[in-house]
């Protein structure tokens, strides 16, 4: 079935035909039978707001198709995007688990399918389903490197130029190379790039001209080519 945004609908977790390449999703059928009977399935445009940094926890979310952005943000209005959330992703799980408020704020950047359980279901499924209590652990801890990983990229990068060779390398890492080249869809814009590097937007905009110039990519619209992925990893050398 489609969605009014041109999405295939993924109807229930037990006739998913993405469970099995899932971490959380990838459950024995009794389990996966009961995540269907206590999950809401919801589309959502470019745009819409899962939930907030600071709002009392509600239940987690299931990212079905689609991306999500997460970002926190200062007083002054400084914002930071800490990840980008792929299909198969559990949003909102630590402050499920430990009943507080959600620390950071989850925004749709495409057409989004985002299947949401309740806490009190949540966590009634995770007690009853070890398999699937597991799971949340191991998802824990891809958040937790995840986060580490955000940490390198900002706070040991010695200049804005290799704070973006570094996330290009990152984002392209599991696409395959044909020939020497790397292509992938890069779906943010300039903004949230600056967001997730902690530089300005005229920062990037220079800096990817730059690599053009020296042909280390190729951009069209989102589309992106790596042309010389080496050239890129002695920026992370040099610095």
């Amino acid at each position: 079935m489609r969605s009014p945004y041109g999405l295939q609908i993924i109807e229930n977790c037990v006739t998913c035909p993405h469970k099995e390449s899932r971490l959380f999703c990838n459950l024995a059928p009794a389990a996966l039978q009961r995540l269907s009977e206590i999950t809401s399935s919801a589309t959502y445009p470019k745009g819409a707001t899962l939930f907030v940094e600071g709002q009392a926890s509600r239940g987690v979310f299931i990212l079905c198709a689609g991306h999500v952005k997460l970002s926190t943000s200062s007083s002054d209005g400084r914002t930071l995007i800490l990840r980008i959330c792929e299909p198969g992703d559990l949003l909102g799980l630590p402050a499920t688990i430990s009943g507080r408020h959600y620390e950071v704020t989850a925004d749709v950047i495409e057409p989004t399918q985002a299947n949401f359980i309740s806490r009190t279901d949540f966590l009634n499924f995770l007690s009853d389903h070890g398999d699937a209590a597991l799971r949340v652990a191991q998802e824990l801890s891809e958040t937790y490197q995840t986060a580490f990983a955000e940490m390198r990229t900002i706070g040991l990068s010695h200049s804005a130029r290799e704070k973006l060779a570094r996330f290009i390398l990152d984002w392209s890492a599991h696409h395959p190379s044909d020939n020497g080249a790397i292509k992938f869809n890069l779906t943010l814009t300039h903004e949230e790039i600056a967001q997730m590097i902690g530089a300005s937007r005229e920062t990037v905009t220079r800096i990817f001209a730059d690599f053009k110039k020296r042909n280390l990519l190729q951009i069209k619209g989102s589309s992106v080519t790596i042309k010389d992925k080496r050239g890129l990893e002695q920026l992370l050398q040099k610095s």
